[in-house]
């Protein structure tokens, strides 16, 4: 969620216009309403397929990432990985200026599917060891609670921050997150986060970025059935407000890329 607010937030007019089109009346224009669809839809019986975008397995203890190695399901069916999704729904989205009446595919959904796996691609733990499935297997305790590695950084962390510093309020949270975009914290690394030569080939290094990040601050030192609180939180939070951060700013980089005028026109011609 936090990813498409600050994402929506940093779109031109054009692109803006686009987005609040291809969403349904009922969000009111509001992208991160729907960013969590993908998780609430991927075990129906129509979307099932879609259940492996959401994560790369990666060799055990490797800590790289190889598209041609690794961008596959269980059963060995290329590009189907996080990586393979979003150069799939960034190729749909570049179809959006050919008009209504002969639409291949649905830009609503590809809309949705991108947004949430550039959240997912930059949470290191969808990024992680094929063994412990990105640490959905590493059981452990979060201060009093049960938790698992994965989920401590897809949830906790951002939970346990929400209530410490910003009174459970998400726009506070997110507030803080844009003031560091703008004018602190990150402005000197946007642009290196926005390079980008080639829009289907950029989720490589995103990919790559966040099993590196799984490596050296997600599995180090962490073992099954132990309790993380204090010390993990402190050294592992500022990590995953950037990874936050940096989707945004690359999803809108993305977005107003496809959905640019000039695009539109050369798309429509």
């Amino acid at each position: 969620m936090l990813t498409c607010r600050i994402a929506q937030n940093l779109l031109e007019a054009g692109p803006a216009h686009v987005v609040e089109n291809l969403l349904p009346d009922y969000v009111n224009g509001d992208l991160s309403a729907l960013c969590v669809w993908p998780d609430q839809i991927r075990h129906w019986y129509k979307y099932r397929w879609t259940s492996p975008l959401h994560f790369i397995d990666t060799p055990d203890q490797a800590c790289s990432y190889e598209f041609s190695r690794d961008c596959h399901d269980q059963h060995g069916l290329k590009d189907m990985c996080v990586d393979g999704a979003i150069q799939n729904f960034t190729s749909q989205l570049q179809h959006y200026g050919e008009g209504t009446s002969d639409r291949r595919y649905n830009m609503t959904e590809a809309l949705l599917f991108l947004s949430h796996f550039m959240g997912d691609i930059h949470q290191p733990m969808h990024v992680g060891f094929t063994t412990d499935e990105g640490g959905n297997s590493i059981d452990l305790r979060w201060y009093r609670h049960k938790s698992n590695l994965h989920h401590v950084w897809d949830r906790e962390i951002i939970l346990t921050a929400l209530k410490e510093y910003y009174d459970k309020d998400l726009d506070l949270l997110q507030k803080d997150l844009e003031k560091n975009i703008t004018n602190g914290l990150w402005d000197d690394d946007l642009a290196s986060w926005t390079e980008c030569n080639d829009l289907i080939s950029c989720p490589h290094k995103y990919a790559s970025e966040s099993i590196k990040l799984a490596c050296k601050y997600g599995y180090e030192g962490v073992k099954s059935g132990e309790t993380l609180s204090e010390e993990y939180f402190n050294t592992r939070m500022p990590i995953v407000m950037k990874r936050i951060v940096q989707g945004g700013v690359r999803l809108a980089m993305i977005l107003n890329l496809v959905f640019s005028d000039t695009h539109a026109d050369v798309a429509a011609t």
